[in-house]
């Protein structure tokens, strides 16, 4: 038989429905598992897949192959392998696996969720070897995977010629046709961007679960009640899979229950949104919506103390008495205004890390490769995407002229959400993580002034003056000088 387009290491479900994707859009397709009979049952069952799953000729364009190098062997040149395995050390070994039985010039693509360092050093590494590497992003759970995801690819900028063709091909589109996968920069790039990415979503989802907890225990609203009202959500401004597949939660019944009501409150996570945030304290960048996500999750994990503290702590826990809908209308606003701050905050980090590495980033291109097939995929995006493109150097999001208008028209609204929550005793890290930024942002004076003096105090840190130009240090003899 001819030699294949494409080779993919590592059958998971993310890897199989790449895999179908890729022959569902004409592509022959080697692959090859470590467990050899993961590959049998998926090359063996490809004729029993639900209808629309695998197109016709689908089958006969997929081939498993047990051995290792014979699936090299019959890749087309230069070989393209993309690598679905788990981050870290496994995505090492294969890579040290397929070395000496590639070619110089032959393309390997990481397509998981890694690390954006380590594609740093595997991009460097593979290139001193006379390999072309690739770490590309890919966003939209297993039925993206399958129906097209949004695909975020960095790397070695010549090697995009020679994948751009499949990704691509398998990616999502937009309304115009528009794919959903776009060469984003060298390096680690790709994998940066997924990462902001993954925290942007972190952060979507606790804004999210912070007007649900509102309306729920705030208002009282019922289950049906919270379906209508994500529904409303989902046909305006706030439209996204995210509001979307809340909306549906809403109507997932269990015996004479809800299963929603059922599950136990605490979050887990993957490690991409914490990464987000530990950069962003290395970049010195305030991105403090995703950080506070990443530490909801934390205390959502520590039930048996939050138990324990129940039953000892005190607080309010009254309930709203006011106009319902009105305050209702008042969380949509808190809950758009806070998602622009998240993404604002997003391409913050983005800029500050293409400055560090030396990226070129088109923040206008990102908006599109998030528009479709991917978790945060919303209407704003479009929006996102023309601020860009109207302003390429757009220092920050909340400075476009449309969005300084949302944040303008949300405000009041916003602002009584926060305090009403306050009042009530209902957590909301992320609501007031967002309205505190965007408060400490639009003021001109901060009161770090005193941070500095306390330090200089103690530590003669030193400071710099209003009066004098920026970068001229001072230092006082606060002890000698201050009245005991």
């Amino acid at each position: 038989m001819s030699q294949h387009d494409i080779g993919l290491i590592g059958l998971a479900v993310m890897g199989q429905n790449l895999v179908m994707n890729m022959a569902n859009n004409g592509f022959s397709v080697g692959v090859y598992n470590r467990t050899t009979s993961t590959t049998d049952e998926f090359t063996g069952g490809l004729g029993d897949r639900p209808e629309g799953v695998v197109a016709e000729g689908t089958p006969d364009r997929i081939v498993g192959y047990h051995d290792i190098a014979e699936f090299v062997k019959n890749l087309k040149t230069p070989r393209r392998v993309m690598i679905m395995v788990k981050a870290g050390g496994p995505v090492d070994a294969v890579i040290e696996q397929l070395k000496p039985l590639m070619e110089k010039g032959d393309i390997f693509i990481d397509g998981g969720n890694s690390e954006f360092a380590d594609t740093n050093r595997r991009y460097a590494d593979l290139k001193a070897e006379g390999f072309r590497f690739i770490g590309t992003g890919v966003s939209g759970g297993e039925e993206g995977a399958l129906k097209g995801p949004s695909i975020m690819p960095g790397g070695d900028p010549e090697a995009w010629p020679f994948v751009k063709d499949v990704l691509q091909a398998i990616s999502a589109k937009v309304e115009d046709g528009s794919p959903c996968c776009e060469w984003v920069g060298d390096a680690g790039a790709g994998h940066y961007v997924k990462m902001v990415h993954n925290g942007i979503e972190y952060g979507d989802m606790q804004l999210i679960c912070e007007a649900y907890f509102l309306m729920k225990h705030a208002l009282g609203l019922s289950n049906d009640e919270l379906y209508e009202v994500f529904k409303e959500w989902n046909e305006g401004d706030l439209e996204s899979y995210l509001i979307e597949i809340t909306r549906d939660i809403f109507t997932v019944k269990e015996g004479d229950g809800y299963l929603v009501d059922s599950i136990l409150d605490t979050a887990k996570q993957k490690g991409t949104g914490k990464w987000m945030s530990q950069h962003a304290l290395d970049l010195g960048v305030p991105t403090t919506l995703v950080t506070e996500a990443v530490y909801a999750r934390c205390l959502s994990g520590q039930k048996d103390a939050r138990v324990r503290a129940s039953k000892v702590l005190s607080g309010p826990d009254g309930t709203f008495d006011g106009d319902k809908k009105a305050f209702i209308e008042d969380v949509k606003k808190a809950l758009y205004a806070s998602k622009l701050v998240s993404y604002a905050q997003g391409f913050v980090q983005l800029d500050a890390a293409a400055e560090e590495f030396g990226w070129k980033l088109n923040n206008g291109n990102i908006a599109l490769l998030w528009r479709g097939g991917c978790i945060i995929r919303s209407r704003f995006l479009g929006d996102i995407k023309a601020a860009f493109d109207k302003n390429p150097d757009l220092e920050n999001l909340l400075l476009d002229d449309f969005f300084k208008q949302a944040m303008t028209e949300a405000q009041d609204g916003w602002r009584n959400v926060i305090a009403t929550g306050v009042k009530l005793g209902i957590p909301m890290p992320a609501f007031t993580a967002a309205l505190s930024y965007y408060d400490g942002y639009r003021r001109d004076r901060l009161p770090a002034n005193l941070l500095q003096a306390q330090r200089d105090y103690f530590g003669a840190h030193t400071y710099e003056r209003v009066d004098k130009p920026r970068g001229e240090t001072f230092h006082t003899d606060w002890i000698r000088e201050a009245k005991s």
